[in-house]
């Protein structure tokens, strides 16, 4: 549903998730599509216990994330070298062009967080990144 701007509020309930082509289960929130966004969405991301994304970078866009729960390993930079861990309450930069992957810390609990992008449409453009020395993977992108 596109809605456009008329100067009303608009609420999107969360109430399905999807599989993004990072391989993360996303609940669709603002967008284009479901609040007629012209340069921001706002989605949620959930890492299932162990999980973690496919690295990629995004080509054209910041993303900035909020976690809600748990702890998140950030791996980024050239070759994925370089690690920041986030935990609830942290906040998190992403320059557009910087390569990256999240990985959930535990084994146990979903990591859960909020995820903010210059970019409305739902389906941002990512790029995959093969860190230097490793094969690539095959990679199906679902969204």
């Amino acid at each position: 549903m596109k809605i456009d701007l008329n100067g009303n509020l608009v609420c999107v309930r969360a109430n399905e998730d999807v599989t993004s082509k990072r391989n993360l289960n996303y609940f669709m929130g603002i967008s284009e599509k479901t609040a007629g966004t012209r340069h921001l969405s706002m989605n949620l991301v959930k890492i299932p216990p162990g999980g973690k994304a496919e690295p990629h970078y995004h080509d054209s866009f910041e993303a900035a994330i909020y976690i809600l729960e748990g702890r998140v390993d950030n791996r980024y930079g050239e070759g994925l070298k370089k690690s920041i861990v986030t935990e609830k309450g942290d906040f998190l930069f992403i320059p557009p062009g910087v390569p990256h992957q999240p990985a959930n810390l535990s084994d146990t609990e979903p990591a859960l967080a909020l995820i903010c992008r210059s970019i409305a449409s739902e389906e941002e453009p990512v790029i995959p990144y093969d860190p230097p020395g490793e094969a690539p993977e095959q990679k199906v992108s679902q969204l």
